[in-house]
C-alpha cells in the first residue's frame, strides 16, 4: 500500500462522516450547468509525508505525473501567468482571451522585492537562503497578495510554502523540510496533484541547495468534497492499492532553472485507472 493512498483513504472517510454539509448554503463556486456546486468539508487537515521513505503517489488511480510537473514548472520556474506556456488545459476556465490568468500565481514568484542584500524575487530569495543562512526562520513564499486579487482569474488556494532545515545524526547533508499551505482544495481532483507537485519541487530545491529531501506537510484550511464527487470518491477509496512508485531525478541538475520536464520520472509506477469526465466547479 502506498502511504498515499492510506493518507488519502482516510482524509476522505473522515470528511463524508463528520464534515459540515453546505448544501442549501450561500457558496460561490458552480457547475457549468449554473448549479450551485456544494461540498462537504472538514477544518484543518494536516497530512506528513517523509519524503525520504517513499514518494507520494497515490495507487488508487494514476496521477498525471507529467502534469503535475509541468505546472509547477510554470509557476515556480517560469513564474507565468498564462496559458500559453502550459501543456494541459486545467488553467483553461479563469484564463482571459490572451491566455492571462492576471496577477496570480507565476506572476506573484516573479516579482522583485527589495531586501538589505539586493533585489530578488521570492523563488530566488528562496534559494539565496538556503545556500547563505539555512537555519534562518523566514524561508518562505507568499502569492496570496491582497493588494491584486482583484486582478486574479483565481485566488490561489495553494498560496505559501515555508522551509526549514534540520539534521539528522550520521547524515553529512542538511535536510530541507517544507510547509505547504492551502486555503481550500478540492480533494478529488487536486490533492494528490498537489502532494505530488510539491514533493517534486522539495527534491528539485533540496538537490539544488546540495541538502537531502525531509518531510512536506500539507496544511489545507478547507479540504472538501463536491456534491457530484461524493459516489467518485466512495468508489475510489474501495479499489486496490499497491506499492509507491519510484520517483527518479536527474542528478546532474544543479541549478534550479535548468530541469526540463524529461529529469522527472516515476518508474515501477502500477495504479488503477484514471477516473474519466469528473465535473469541475468554476
Amino acid at each position: 500500500m502506498s502511504y498515499a493512498d492510506k493518507v488519502f483513504k482516510e482524509m476522505c472517510e473522515d470528511i463524508l462522516t463528520n464534515g459540515t454539509d453546505t448544501k442549501g448554503e450561500k457558496v460561490r463556486p458552480h457547475w457549468e450547468d449554473g448549479t450551485a456546486a456544494y461540498t462537504i468539508k472538514k477544518f484543518g487537515v494536516v497530512n506528513r509525508y517523509d519524503l525520504s521513505k517513499e514518494f507520494p503517489a497515490m495507487t488508487f488511480r494514476k496521477v498525471g505525473f507529467k502534469n503535475c510537473i509541468d505546472e509547477i514548472l510554470w509557476i515556480w520556474q517560469k513564474k507565468s501567468n498564462n496559458i500559453k506556456d502550459l501543456r494541459s488545459h486545467i488553467w483553461d476556465s479563469w484564463a482571459d482571451e490572451n491566455g492571462s490568468i492576471g496577477k496570480a500565481y507565476g506572476y506573484q514568484l516573479g516579482v522583485k522585492h527589495k531586501y538589505k542584500e539586493g533585489m530578488f524575487d521570492q523563488v530566488d530569495r528562496v534559494l539565496y537562503d538556503l545556500k547563505n543562512n539555512p537555519f534562518s526562520r523566514r524561508i518562505m513564499t507568499n502569492i496570496y497578495n491582497h493588494h491584486d486579487l482583484s486582478e486574479m482569474g483565481l485566488y490561489p488556494c495553494a498560496y505559501s510554502m515555508t522551509f526549514n532545515v534540520t539534521e539528522k545524526p550520521g547524515h553529512d547533508k542538511l535536510i530541507l523540510n517544507a510547509v505547504l499551505n492551502q486555503r481550500s482544495q478540492d480533494v478529488l481532483t487536486a490533492n494528490n496533484w498537489n502532494v505530488v507537485q510539491y514533493s517534486v519541487l522539495l527534491h528539485m530545491i533540496a538537490q539544488v541547495s546540495d541538502m537531502e529531501v525531509g518531510e512536506l506537510v500539507h496544511v489545507i484550511a478547507d479540504a472538501h468534497i463536491y456534491d457530484r464527487h461524493v459516489d467518485i470518491i466512495k468508489e475510489l477509496i474501495t479499489r486496490e492499492q499497491h506499492p509507491a512508485p519510484k520517483f527518479h531525478m536527474n542528478p546532474d541538475v544543479k541549478n534550479f532553472y535548468d530541469f526540463k520536464l524529461e529529469d522527472f520520472e516515476l518508474t515501477d509506477y502500477e495504479a488503477g485507472e484514471q477516473v474519466k469526465n469528473i465535473p469541475v466547479a468554476i
